[in-house]
């Protein structure tokens, strides 16, 4: 099941200033047990995770909707990898390869990342460019398939509704990301997205007909 052209009905918790999960406080015997429990308890698949970085993503049933992804990775190998956004989001990746083996209906719900990386909107923070770079040029040549389960950005207090698919930032009308989404994240991690840019030159991804096909992507999920 995708994500449609109806707008999914908001939570009522949502309505007032307050914006965090519903539920009572954490009880200190609770937090306490948590604490203990981590050092008896591998939590391998969360240590395997080894890169973190900072993007955009657009709901693919209302491109204008669009939010700000932290998204920490595990390489399962050379081709794919397995990665949790925050909050509650994943995503999966997989090279040109892999992409390329799909068939047509299943390319549709994936998007590209070679213009969010040319355009320093995907980052690492703390990373410098140097060695995050032969990185950036391995996920440029990258498709995703990424599932929203919670819409933070209307204020729903719960993960509520379907999952939303959600496509990569594209130049194209409805995928460029508003430049005051950008400006908030740079102040937040210290960094600037238009310094960034001339150290992406040389960076190319699968070509130009992906970037084509990702704006035909964006139409064409309203009817999926």
């Amino acid at each position: 099941m995708a994500s449609s052209d109806k707008a999914p009905v908001a939570c009522p918790a949502s309505i007032g200033e307050c914006k965090e999960p519903m539920g009572d406080p954490t009880k200190t015997t609770t937090a306490i047990l948590e604490k203990g429990t981590t050092t008896m308890q591998s939590m391998k698949p969360i240590k395997q995770m080894s890169l973190h970085m900072c993007s955009f993503a657009c709901y693919s049933h209302d491109p204008g909707r669009q939010i700000e992804v932290h998204i920490y990775d595990h390489r399962v190998n050379h081709d794919f990898l397995q990665c949790a956004v925050y909050d509650s989001r994943i995503e999966y990746i997989v090279s040109e390869k892999l992409f390329e083996s799909l068939s047509p209906e299943e390319q549709k719900l994936w998007h590209s990342h070679d213009y969010k990386i040319q355009m320093a909107l995907l980052v690492t923070p703390r990373i410098p460019e140097l060695v995050a770079k032969p990185e950036l040029k391995n996920l440029a040549k990258s498709n995703g398939k990424f599932w929203c389960t919670w819409q933070i950005d209307r204020g729903d207090r719960l993960p509520l509704g379907v999952p939303s698919l959600m496509v990569s930032p594209q130049d194209v009308n409805l995928g460029r990301i508003k430049p005051k989404l950008v400006k908030k994240r740079d102040e937040e991690h210290g960094i600037s997205t238009e310094s960034l840019k001339p150290s992406r030159e040389g960076i190319c991804g699968p070509g130009k007909k992906i970037l084509v096909a990702d704006y035909l992507r964006l139409m064409s999920l309203r009817q999926i």
